[in-house]
């Protein structure tokens, strides 16, 4: 799950250093300057700014309550992109197709590209950070109404535009992580000092929230059997919250928040020692020399390469869950079972990450993914036919609930570790496809008719084999090829690679993450 913590800014003047976990610690400077380059470079953040922090004033509750209110918005767009809409197209769409959508996810992996541009430019009389909150919200805002006066047809045609989706859900992610690159800059400037550590507090709660809302109770609340077995004396033929009465609501969200940003909160003016720190071209050519760092590439790479192992399980595992039958409801219940783990997991990880070995919880929890990735292909070999028991049910929420706990010791370490495990999906959910061999069996004519393997896992697939008067079969299913050639590279890369590295790049100084600016 998306788990990102605060930043810190930096002077850009001043040495910029990478210790072993990942991020940019503070070293006493004494200007705290761009946000946009620091919050996208470390992406998962670790707040050591403001200590343990102080005393709530009134003054930084309100700030509190907004920082949370603006992270909660930024969590609904990115719970629909990542979460709910897959599963509402699952029914009607290949794993091919839905690998396509996977791409309006990359944005918020790939925001450290234009952070300093948000960081840089402005208008004075608006703000620093409301110049680009304000029109994103609003532009947000107003899709979200367009959205929800169009999507409903969009989505219920037998075979969606996924290109469409895509485009528009890549728009809607796009903006999301634009406005969390201004907001990560804003909470340093809204908080007081002695309370910066606030700011990862609400952001923890205001994302995850969000995201939640937009995932779990909205798959939940938009299912009509939901609706009905906990809501309903009678049944209806339609759930309690529609995808388009979702985002009509989100949509007066996002312009009622905006509105009070615009006219009620103002913002600290820009001085003009900050304005000499924005250089754009000095912010990219930071960027670029910590890049050519060795050891810096080595870390990178690790990140990029690390996930590969647990990539199908990522996925593809609860696509194959509800295509094999599992309702979106249970799945929703499994995630919302989740959800106070992955609060508790973030803070253990934090605390064991601290140390002379801060990268070896990582490392255990690589295995433990590897592992819980073998457990769940094994979990999908064996669904039960008809309804499913309890003992499946609590299975189902030990994989969630394992697989959280490694994803978060994970996500602490930066945004390249967020882009490893988003560039696979696409990859594997097209292999899946690849892989898999399925007929349309008419058994009056005793005939096997061969249809591609993507016609026999959509609805609208089934439903046309089944007017021949057939049945699909499945004769090879993608998933466990591809999971089980996933797991095997997993386990080489790991220990032929991550391991090694990791192992060596935790022992290094400080002194050999560092560049110097000006000779210093």
């Amino acid at each position: 799950m998306l788990q990102r913590g605060p930043v810190r800014e930096r002077n850009v003047e001043d040495e910029v250093e990478l210790v072993e976990n990942g991020t940019y610690p503070p070293n006493g400077s004494a200007k705290e300057e761009k946000a946009g380059l620091v919050s996208g470079i470390v992406g998962e953040r670790s707040m050591e700014a403001g200590g343990e922090g102080g005393t709530l004033n009134t003054r930084d509750k309100r700030a509190l309550a907004l920082l949370v209110a603006l992270y909660l918005l930024q969590g609904i767009p990115v719970g629909l992109a990542f979460g709910s809409i897959p599963f509402l197209l699952r029914s009607k769409l290949s794993y091919s197709q839905i690998g396509i959508f996977t791409l309006c996810t990359y944005p918020y992996s790939l925001k450290l590209l234009w952070s300093p541009i948000v960081d840089s430019i402005f208008s004075p009389k608006l703000g620093r950070r409301k110049s680009w909150i304000v029109p994103i919200q609003t532009i947000v805002g107003l899709l979200f109404w367009w959205l929800g006066n169009n999507v409903q047809q969009m989505m219920e045609v037998e075979e969606p535009n996924v290109h469409l989706l895509t485009g528009l859900f890549f728009t809607l992610v796009f903006f999301a992580a634009t406005q969390d690159i201004a907001v990560d800059g804003w909470a340093l400037t809204l908080l007081s000092k002695e309370n910066l550590s606030y700011a990862s507090t609400a952001q923890t709660i205001g994302l995850n929230t969000g995201y939640f809302l937009s995932f779990t109770v909205f798959l939940a609340f938009n299912s009509v059997e939901f609706s009905n077995k906990y809501f309903r004396s009678s049944p209806l033929d339609y759930p309690l919250i529609s995808l388009s009465g979702y985002l009509h609501f989100w949509a007066f969200a996002f312009v009622a928040v905006t509105a009070y940003l615009a006219v009620f909160q103002p913002e600290d003016p820009v001085t003009a020692q900050d304005q000499d720190d924005m250089d754009l071209k000095k912010v990219y050519s930071i960027m670029v020399e910590i890049c050519k760092l060795k050891h810096v590439q080595s870390f990178m790479i690790v990140h990029l390469v690390t996930k590969l192992g647990t990539a199908a399980n990522d996925a593809a595992t609860s696509l194959k869950l509800l295509e094999k039958g599992l309702k979106k409801e249970d799945l929703a219940l499994a995630v919302l079972i989740d959800f106070p783990f992955q609060i508790l997991f973030g803070y253990l990880a934090a605390k064991w990450s601290k140390g002379e070995k801060p990268l070896r919880p990582w490392l255990i929890a690589m295995w433990t993914r590897l592992g819980w990735a073998a457990i769940s292909m094994l979990l999908i070999s064996n669904f039960p036919q008809g309804d499913i028991g309890t003992w499946y049910f609590l299975l189902v929420v030990a994989c969630t609930v394992g697989s959280s706990f490694s994803s978060t010791v994970q996500f602490l370490l930066n945004t390249v570790s967020n882009l490893g495990g988003t560039w696979p999906k696409f990859f594997v959910l097209k292999g899946i496809d690849a892989f898999s061999v399925a007929v349309c069996h008419v058994k009056d004519e005793g005939l096997d008719v061969i249809v591609s393997s993507r016609e026999c896992v959509s609805d609208h697939g089934k439903a046309a084999c089944a007017e021949l008067g057939g049945t699909c079969l499945t004769e090879r299913d993608g998933y466990y090829w591809v999971s089980t050639l996933c797991i095997l590279t997993g386990v080489a890369i790991l220990v032929s690679f991550v391991q090694p590295v990791a192992r060596r790049l935790q022992t290094l100084p400080a002194a050999a993450w560092r560049i110097k600016r000006n000779g210093r």
